[in-house]
């Protein structure tokens, strides 16, 4: 537990210092958006809403992969990736660390992004802030625990930028069904499906277990 708070703090602290990450994500998250304004102007205001949930968790993806590409590099560059491989405790506390890090500077990332894409879209979302805020969060985990194992993997990696999306974007389909469902499913009526979250739940599950589990070998490579 105590590896997993000096991680946490070590990587929270060092973007506080630097804002490098969350400015980033929060900049090119905000450009998507834009995009879309030129990409798909002048549909109806009804067929725009429909399209909302896929395109806001596309947003929050590659703001996610931008992030998750720099998760590492710092450790890279100071060789400091050698020195956590030798911490005499299981490595699965420094993946945790290390993730909830992650979860931490994509949060508030995905707030501001869903907050200027709802009104750009002038999506109706006064009743739904706190269950939308929760299937974010619940996004975020499952992004960051697959993006933190594959990111310690693609960082070792000549092309580190292209290898991470092609590592993870296919794990990530449950998590993104799941999370567009949900998503969808509270804009519509106000309520999330509960398949849509149980898929969420047992996605995250399943990979923040074997993320833990397997995060012990990653390190070894």
């Amino acid at each position: 537990m105590n590896v997993l708070v000096s991680v946490l703090w070590k990587d929270l602290l060092s973007e506080w210092r630097s804002r490098d990450r969350v400015v980033a994500m929060g900049v090119f998250a905000l450009l998507v958006v834009l995009v879309y304004q030129f990409a798909l102007p002048g549909l109806p205001a009804e067929e725009m809403r429909a399209w909302a949930p896929g395109l806001l968790w596309i947003a929050y993806t590659f703001a996610a992969l931008l992030g998750l590409n720099r998760a590492f590099a710092l450790e890279l560059d100071n060789e400091a990736l050698s020195g956590l491989a030798l911490v005499p405790v299981d490595r699965g506390w420094i993946f945790l660390g290390k993730a909830a890090a992650n979860v931490a500077l994509l949060f508030p990332v995905q707030v501001l992004v869903g907050l200027v894409f709802a009104g750009v879209v002038e999506l109706p979302i006064g009743g739904v802030v706190a269950p939308l805020l929760g299937v974010a969060a619940l996004g975020a985990v499952g992004i960051c625990s697959v993006g933190t194992v594959f990111g310690a993997v693609a960082v070792r990696t000549t092309y580190r930028e292209v290898m991470l999306p092609l590592l993870i974007l296919p794990l990530l389909l449950p998590i993104l069904i799941g999370a567009v469902r949900a998503t969808a499913g509270l804009l519509e009526t106000g309520d999330a499906p509960g398949g849509a979250l149980r898929l969420l739940f047992v996605a995250d599950a399943v990979y923040l277990i074997l993320s833990f589990l397997v995060f012990e070998y990653v390190l070894d490579e």
